[in-house]
């Protein structure tokens, strides 16, 4: 079993959880924290050097390092395991966001309770990630949520106990919704006769999946997993969970968790289910065109630093769905690096919006200004977060809006000229409105935060960035910037998921 490189993205949160179970002191707990995160780094980093050299040595099997060990063999189910390159790409972006997550909580108070259930939530993340079982994957994906209520409940901020509650109902009125439908898959995912299995790999080659049940058990997935990536009309949870999140859960939440929402609608209801994908896709369309440009024009009305980041991770949230329900390799293409450009730049955001409360003490805009002066580094990172939001070239947000408004505009003309309608085409170009709106609220913010007089006489007293909190912030810049600066790297990272020979098989353009 421990001969396979991906089980120790399991192995090593588990232990963690032991070392931290046995620190007496805050050192100690730091030690462990920081020495297990890089650890993870460092394997998520030799995985995707590892995986371009198959690839490059000509490996075309779907997924990598594959391997499975029977954990209840009367319901056929496996701890099955493999990785594509988007699966890599959500392993480095989950292990860049818990190490630079666990220097922004440096300070943190309980911090042995605090990163206990932290690295939990990060073991069924990566748990996630990994599998290609799915009874495994929906376990890993319940850990990763069960603890955000006591984070949020204990460490959170303002209304804290409202917000924990809100968001666990919500996703666990998701989860149920998603295990029906996972349960609807396994009972039809083999041919007449077959034998039954919760593999990805297996049912997707059998096609056994009826199309009339394909109806039935898409919308279930989808929404299941939309509601943890804030698909409209569910998104109400998001904005109040970040908001009364500790810095470090804002941007594993925001950052990470949020990913899973948008990997399973594509691995689960898209991969499994093409010909419903293709079929319903207009009803999601819809529902994550508004979300789009709902998310950009509610952060335009907010005054809460937090409130306006949750709101705008909706809008880029519901454009990852967006692409996704495209159903072309360059939309898709472009929801991949969405999700990593998204993960990484919010998780700057929320790691600054900490910073700077931890200092002010108040999260409201209105009641700052002139913060350029007084703390110049974290000043400049907001704006470069900001420049990374709206679309700047040379930063992430510029290379995942533009392929994936370029692939939807592609998919909304061929529809348009083939006589199929113009649904595709009309919400591209309303999606495409958001960039606007997006520049809108974020040069509000940074022009009322950071320049101007200064609000307060007793905040020119405040200092700038440790030094943990600059390392924390440089980590994301770069990985921000290194997006945006090689594009190509990343895209040819996810492109065999994409390439000819697999969507001919799941009947997609």
């Amino acid at each position: 079993m421990f001969s396979n490189i991906l089980i120790y993205f399991v192995v090593i949160p588990l232990l963690m959880l032991a070392g931290l179970a046995l620190c007496r002191n805050i050192k100690q707990i730091r030690a462990v924290t920081v020495i297990g995160s890089i650890a993870l780094t460092a394997l998520s980093v030799y995985l995707l050097v590892d995986y371009l050299g198959l690839r490059a040595a000509g490996e075309t099997a779907p997924m990598l390092y594959t391997a499975s060990w029977q954990w209840f063999a009367p319901l056929n189910i496996n701890l099955a395991v493999g990785v594509d390159g988007i699966a890599i790409a959500m392993l480095l972006l989950s292990s860049v966001i818990v190490l630079t997550g666990s220097f922004a909580s440096w300070t943190i108070s309980q911090p042995k309770e605090f990163f206990l259930w932290l690295i939990l939530l990060s073991t069924g993340v990566f748990g996630f990630f990994i599998s290609i079982d799915l009874f495994t994957m929906f376990m890993f994906y319940e850990v990763a949520l069960i603890p955000m209520y006591l984070l949020i409940g204990v460490w959170g901020s303002g209304n804290k106990n409202y917000s924990a509650m809100k968001l666990t109902l919500m996703l666990m009125g998701g989860s149920a919704f998603l295990m029906l439908g996972l349960i609807g898959i396994y009972y039809h995912s083999a041919p007449e006769g077959g034998q039954l299995t919760w593999n990805i790999l297996e049912i997707a080659q059998n096609s056994s999946i009826d199309k009339g049940w394909q109806y039935f058990l898409f919308p279930m997935t989808f929404v299941g997993f939309g509601v943890l990536g804030a698909m409209f009309p569910f998104h109400t949870w998001s904005p109040d969970g970040h908001a009364s999140a500790p810095t470090a859960v804002s941007m594993l939440h925001a950052g990470v968790l949020m990913k899973l929402g948008g990997y399973g609608c594509f691995r689960v209801a898209i991969f499994l289910m093409p010909q419903a994908a293709n079929d319903l896709a207009w009803i999601f369309l819809i529902l994550t065109g508004i979300s789009v440009v709902y998310g950009a024009f509610s952060a335009c009305v907010q005054t809460d630093l937090k409130y306006i980041n949750a709101y705008s991770s909706v809008s880029h949230c519901g454009l990852v769905l967006f692409a996704i329900l495209m159903l072309n390799t360059t939309a898709m293409t472009g929801a991949i690096m969405q999700m990593l450009s998204h993960g990484l730049m919010t998780a700057l955001f929320f790691a600054l919006i900490g910073m700077i409360y931890g200092r002010t003490h108040t999260r409201d805009i209105r009641q700052m200004g002139g913060l350029m002066r007084i703390m110049p580094y974290l000043a400049v990172c907001y704006v470069i977060a900001g420049m990374a939001s709206l679309g700047l070239p040379g930063l992430s947000g510029f290379v995942a809006e533009m392929t994936i408004f370029v692939g939807s505009f592609e998919q909304g003309m061929t529809d348009f000229l083939a006589g199929h309608g113009s649904l595709r085409l009309v919400f591209t170009i309303i999606a495409c409105c958001s960039i606007v709106i997006t520049a809108v609220y974020i040069l509000r913010v940074v022009g009322k935060l950071l320049f101007g007089p200064v609000y307060d006489k007793h905040h020119l007293e405040l200092t700038d960035a440790t030094w943990w909190e600059r390392l924390s912030t440089a980590t994301l810049i770069v990985c921000v910037a290194g997006i945006g600066c090689f594009p190509n790297f990343f895209n040819n990272l996810i492109n065999f998921t994409f390439s000819p020979e697999i969507f001919k098989v799941l009947g997609l353009n």
